[in-house]
């Protein structure tokens, strides 16, 4: 009987150290607005997947957002924001790094700039 008991508080203290290790996590869809093709997508879906907190990243360059899931204990919305400014793409109301953005292929720039789709 005492091995049961044993046994018994032992799965139970494994369980509850499962769920405190769960960290805490947000999602957020942020505004992209200058985000016009796959070859954008790409660009920010892979430097972001390699940043410290992001879970999952999913840019839908035809609504122009970006949904972002992160550990909120290791960045916040703001560093997001930053991460996609620093890749060359205005985010809410962060805008474009300059030299990031100079760097974009002609198609990822705006249009004002001579960059989109070509028809």
């Amino acid at each position: 009987m005492k091995k049961i008991q044993i046994l018994f508080f032992l799965l139970i203290g494994l369980a509850g150290g499962a769920f405190a290790q769960t960290k805490p996590q947000l999602t957020a869809v942020i505004k992209t607005p200058t985000v016009q093709c796959e070859e954008c997508k790409g660009r920010i879906e892979k430097y972001m997947s390699h940043e410290d907190g992001i879970v999952k990243i999913n840019v839908d360059y035809k609504k122009k957002t970006t949904t972002v899931t992160y550990l909120t204990d290791r960045t916040n919305i703001e560093n997001i924001k930053a991460m996609i400014a620093n890749v060359g793409y205005d985010a809410d109301d962060v805008t474009a790094e300059p030299d990031a953005y100079k760097r974009l292929p002609i198609c990822c720039k705006k249009p004002e700039d001579g960059g989109g789709k070509k028809n």
